[in-house]
């Protein structure tokens, strides 16, 4: 039997079944990605296995160095092949890594392959994925076509032009493209010269002349206005941990003006800063009826001279370790009392806090079903335990049947099989439910698997299909 067969990861009937008749039939909802908005206006076509595999993924490069790779293989010179070599001679070296898991299903849900990927085996894979890669079905359009993509979320930063997203609106595209706007460089008072850089960039894209801190408040609503123009239904932002301290306007304006003077902001003027923009965009949000997205607790470039030497989104990021309850319960809570409090979803990156998030989201729901989610297993925990950690804090404190299900948070567009491990991971551990008697085998779970899977995303996000 090939290593991904038909009940890969299906322990029991019931998950079989479960997963079979409700889960794969579902088109995917992609909320959250990183994928390149410009590639997806331009159909891109990738020349070979690397680009469409390798190209910028920091989680192989992770794995490759723990491998023993030189660098020269990850983000280096090497060529193309090289790099897929060096890949392929790592693969065997994942098992019990999600990495391995990925792999295969990579392999054979877009290239129809079976053989397990190592040095040996390398060579013809190379050869026979690249014949497929020069296809219309492995575009970047076909792709999409291929996993039945209803909709995706882009990442974009305010100051974005969001011109490709205006190509791909004005295409016959059938998967519907949004951008999900991104302000986390609104925050950046203590790095001045980053920060300016980046207030003139806003500047030429709002088309408003910042001059004063009310200026750069302008400016950005007008981005926010333009992004809801082009389908726009989230934010997005990720922090170490959550701002949320008492700010006045007048304050938060004098740390921007001495910022663009080029003074960094100390570490308690940026905390008092980034709080009042928090608050900011959460009444923007909830204004337009959006959706706003929380990733928190990342640990970012914590190896300085692989930092200076590679820069950011190279893999050196880990797991953080901060008091994040306090803060978050305080930002809810300051929007909610203002009656600003939009639809929010926490994804959290320390399993040490699943109970303490899943427990704090149940503290302001209430208006619609499920109004404020516990976001699924991010970055570190997108795998097979991570997910069921996640599902069974929500489960145990909140309501499973509500949640709006996987997203593949990637910047590859080989990453849909994620939504099929994450099905197969749900579908197994409620099967095990029903085999332990635990919750009850009735056509009501197969529809909560079906709106898990892509309905309460639907429903939940209202874009503009």
């Amino acid at each position: 039997m090939a290593f991904i067969h038909d009940d890969f990861l299906l322990t029991n009937e019931p998950a079989r079944r479960l997963y079979h008749e409700h889960a794969a039939p579902q088109p995917i909802l992609d909320y959250h990605c990183h994928l390149p908005p410009k590639d997806i206006a331009e159909n891109r076509r990738f020349r070979n296995l690397f680009e469409i595999w390798l190209e910028g993924d920091h989680y192989k490069w992770r794995a490759m160095r723990a491998n023993g790779v030189e660098e020269r293989y990850c983000t280096g010179d090497a060529t193309p092949y090289e790099k897929f070599l060096a890949w392929a001679a790592t693969v065997p070296h994942t098992m019990r890594n999600p990495l391995y898991h990925w792999t295969h299903l990579e392999l054979k849900r877009y290239f129809d392959i079976d053989e397990l990927l190592d040095e040996t085996t390398a060579p013809g894979i190379w050869k026979r994925a690249n014949e497929r890669l020069a296809s219309d079905e492995l575009t970047a359009h076909g792709i999409l076509k291929k996993f039945r993509v209803k909709a995706l979320c882009t990442t974009d930063d305010p100051a974005d032009s969001l011109e490709w997203h205006r190509q791909i609106a004005a295409s016959d595209l059938e998967t519907k493209v949004f951008p999900a706007f991104r302000p986390d460089k609104a925050l950046g008072v203590n790095h001045p010269e980053g920060f300016n850089a980046w207030v003139d960039r806003l500047q030429a894209a709002s088309n408003v002349e910042i001059r004063s801190f009310q200026d750069f408040l302008d400016a950005l609503q007008r981005r926010h206005d333009a992004f809801h123009e082009l389908g726009c239904r989230l934010s997005d932002h990720g922090l170490n941990y959550c701002f949320a301290g008492a700010c006045p306007e007048a304050t938060a304006a004098r740390i921007f003006e001495r910022t663009r003077e080029g003074h960094a902001a100390s570490p308690e003027d940026h905390e008092l800063f980034a709080s009042f923009m928090m608050l900011y965009f959460g009444r923007l949000d909830a204004e337009k009826g959006w959706t706003k997205q929380l990733h928190l607790g990342a640990k970012r470039n914590v190896n300085t001279r692989k930092y200076m030497e590679l820069g950011p989104d190279t893999g050196f990021d880990s797991i953080g370790d901060w008091p994040q309850v306090d803060k978050l319960a305080s930002y809810l809570d300051r929007l909610d009392q203002e009656n600003a409090l939009p639809q929010i979803i926490v994804y959290n990156l320390n399993p040490a806090d699943n109970y303490a998030f899943a427990t704090l989201m149940a503290c302001f729901q209430g208006g619609s079903p499920g109004r404020m989610q516990y976001g699924s297993g991010w970055w570190h925990l997108d795998q097979k335990e991570g997910m069921e950690w996640q599902l069974n804090a929500l489960s145990a404190v909140g309501l499973l049947s509500r949640f709006i299900g996987m997203l593949t948070d990637s910047r590859s567009f080989l990453s849909y099989p994620r939504h099929e491990y994450f099905r197969r991971v749900l579908c197994n551990l409620l099967g095990r439910d029903i085999e332990n008697g635990e919750i009850p085998d009735t056509p009501a779970v197969g529809r909560m698997v079906e709106d898990i899977c892509y309905a309460n995303a639907e429903r939940y996000f209202r874009f503009p299909m």
